[in-house]
């Protein structure tokens, strides 16, 4: 049930909900409240995929509920912008001055006004109901909400046909599992726990990343590519199934698009050139690819679990095309403890024109705006092209002064004067600093929403557990009531967040049930391709895609190597990754105190290959810099790091930082090849000891 009775204590109830943040894991949890307050969090163990256990982040949401420092009632800028200095003001005062710089803007040209926000919660509520309602009858402009998945989303949708794959909990009786690019004890902690059972009953674990990370030392074999070399590892396991004939014939023949093409394509890539690429050996590739193609003579199931970190360079939407053509090349999908998984976000039958109501454009075709390029774009003056400078910008559930790629232009197009900015928020973050109103929003222990996920097929509710602290209010809420402030009287400003809940999904999924058990699983099958039906415009697994063509993309997936390449570079000769530091995520959960003092300090891994010529030691401050800025950080010298590769690990709060920066002072705004994504691990760096 959803609410517990008391248990030991008269006042004590127990309240399920989910964890709101950007993991795929989507757990449910159980707070414990006693006289109204939240005294722990855990996970709740009549759902499946959490088992019981959370992750050390979300175990601390009491501390981060309860911070210190959370800001509790609206704050409007006394200062300059960037000096965080704030004074408090009432609703009332906030929400009219709101409105009346936002209908001012609106009066010339609604698309000056910008919204920007991301996955501070997932939750379809909180997240993009009553916020996209209020936009769309202002007419604003659209956020592209590029900035983490969609070069890896576009290479699904032009490979299966949608963001789906194999279903988890089968992973646990996979008998290879190759771990692509994920490092899932920090970021996929119960997908670990299905691997590991597979471990334990003889399947072999092979990690694929540059970095050694504490997944990589779980596993039976590490193979430290170089970032952005992906596509081409793909494709020479492709030539040595082929040349060893290491393949399924009959589901090549049945259920896939384009295989000669790709099959000549492939044959260019014997592992000696992949490996020059990669930057590992040849024979490297070679066992790999007898280990995947093993599992053809054999019969048993093999399974890939791709992740993010593969897809945030130049060439990342065709690696994870070519990635998820591998599974046919050997029938895998034939198994249902076989195939590919890098979301499963497609499955789910959200029904976000219901939720977003895009009726309210009213015929309009408002501009987009790209959130990877939001540093360009802020800077950008008013074009034909471009349309109307933004004037006004509104953020929630993000914090893209510290996250957004280049960021000094980020800082720079925040800290215009002309800017009128509006962050909603739980503390100050480094974005909060440059807003002209800070109004403070509930966490998902103050608030109802309801979760789809893209590493499992459930749906989970969220309940609320406790009242809004303070004078907090939910996200729907404060846009609810900026409606009612610039006079919007359509009926479904007024719908409450229960009523949105069950727009959500609408009579797809049993309500009732949700709200008694918190969860519901989505009926689908265990082995979703075995018999091909895959949901691309030909009902088969598309090497070739002709929508591709038809955009001048390339129908046909290819390595496409970074924007910036080593190799090529006297000045920046080493690659910068910058992976999560494992105690937070992204920018959430960086001023939490036990959190932060187990991260200890912004670093830097370098190999001692590295480290030794330049004079590096653990501890020392480091200057890492290219012709976009300069960062300082600490060193840690570690093979963690592949000689030529240094992790800049993140994403911590500038303010947090030696000198006002982080790892995003470095990285670029250029984009992928598919998606318009950021090429956040395409990214050349120096290094220098302070």
């Amino acid at each position: 049930m959803s609410l517990s009775p008391p248990q030991n204590h008269p006042n004590t109830v127990q309240v399920t909900g989910a964890c709101p943040h950007d993991c795929p894991d989507t757990c449910s949890m159980v707070t414990t409240v006693q006289d109204g307050q939240a005294i722990k969090v855990h996970g709740n163990p009549a759902h499946p995929h959490t088992g019981g256990s959370l992750c050390t982040k979300v175990s601390r949401y009491t501390e981060r509920t309860y911070h210190p420092e959370r800001i509790l009632h609206p704050l409007k800028r006394v200062g300059v912008k960037g000096a965080g200095q704030f004074e408090p003001v009432s609703w009332d005062s906030a929400l009219t001055d709101i409105a009346k710089r936002l209908s001012s803007i609106a009066a010339r040209d609604p698309q000056a006004v910008l919204p920007y926000s991301y996955a501070g919660t997932m939750g379809l509520v909180q997240g993009e109901s009553m916020a996209a309602r209020f936009f769309n009858k202002l007419g604003a402009s659209l956020l592209d909400r590029t900035i983490c998945a969609s070069a890896g989303g576009e290479g699904l949708i032009h490979t299966l046909g949608a963001k789906v794959g194999m279903r988890v909990e089968f992973f646990a009786e996979s008998k290879l599992i190759l771990i692509w690019g994920s490092n899932s004890i920090t970021s996929n902690l119960h997908f670990w726990r299905y691997a590991n059972l597979a471990k334990r009953q003889g399947a072999k674990l092979i990690c694929i990343d540059p970095r050694k990370s504490e997944t990589a030392e779980k596993c039976h074999e590490h193979i430290a590519l170089l970032p952005g070399t992906d596509g081409a590892l793909a494709l020479s396991i492709m030539q040595q199934l082929i040349v060893h004939n290491w393949l399924d014939h009959d589901y090549l023949a049945q259920h896939t698009l384009g295989w000669e093409l790709l099959r000549e394509r492939a044959l260019q890539w014997p592992p000696e050139r992949a490996a020059a690429v990669c930057g590992i050996k040849a024979e490297q590739i070679q066992s790999l690819a007898r280990d995947y193609g093993a599992c053809v003579a054999s019969r048993e199931p093999a399974a890939i679990r791709m992740n993010y970190g593969l897809q945030r360079v130049h060439g990342g939407g065709n690696a994870v095309r070519l990635i998820a053509c591998l599974p046919a090349l050997i029938g895998a999908w034939r198994h249902r403890a076989g195939g590919v998984l890098l979301s499963s976000s497609g499955t789910f039958p959200v029904q976000r024109v219901a939720l977003q109501r895009p009726d309210l454009l009213e015929g309009r075709t408002p501009r987009t705006i790209n959130m990877s390029t939001i540093g360009n774009d802020l800077l950008r003056p008013a074009s034909t092209a471009f349309g109307p400078a933004i004037e006004a910008l509104i953020v929630y559930n993000s914090n893209p002064v510290a996250v957004a790629p280049e960021s000094a232009k980020v800082v720079q197009g925040f800290a215009r004067e002309d800017l009128f900015t509006v962050v909603l928020e739980h503390f100050q973050t480094d974005t909060a600093d440059y807003a002209d109103y800070v109004l403070p929003a509930t966490t998902q222990l103050e608030h109802w929403d309801v979760h789809s996920s893209y590493g499992h097929t459930d749906v989970l509710l969220n309940r609320p557990a406790i009242a809004p602290l303070g004078r907090a209010k939910p996200n729907t809420q404060i846009f609810r009531e900026l409606a009612q402030q610039l006079g919007f009287t359509e009926a479904c400003f007024q719908d409450s967040d229960d009523v949105l809940c069950r727009q959500a999904f609408g009579d797809t999924v049993d309500f009732d049930g949700l709200l008694a058990q918190g969860f519901a699983t989505l009926p689908t099958p265990d082995a979703p391709f075995a018999q091909g039906n895959f949901p691309t415009p030909s009902g088969k697994c598309e090497f070739f895609s002709a929508r591709l063509a038809q955009l001048g993309m390339g129908g046909l997936p290819d390595h496409v190597p970074n924007h910036e390449v080593a190799q090529a570079s006297a000045v920046y000769p080493l690659a910068m990754i910058s992976p999560p530091a494992r105690h937070f995520l992204n920018s959430t959960f960086v001023n939490v105190r036990s959190l932060q003092q187990s991260e200890g300090r912004p670093l830097l891994e370098i190999h001692p290959h590295d480290a030794v010529p330049r004079g590096i030691q653990t501890g020392d401050v480091l200057r890492v810099f290219n012709d976009r800025g300069s960062y300082l950080c600490h060193a840690d010298v570690s093979e963690r790091a592949r000689p030529g590769v240094v992790n800049g690990l993140g994403v911590w709060w500038r303010k947090l930082g030696l000198d006002g920066t982080n790892v995003n002072q470095l990285t670029s705004q250029r984009l992928t090849d598919l998606g318009r994504a950021p090429t956040f691990y395409d990214c050349l760096v120096e290094i220098a000891r302070v």
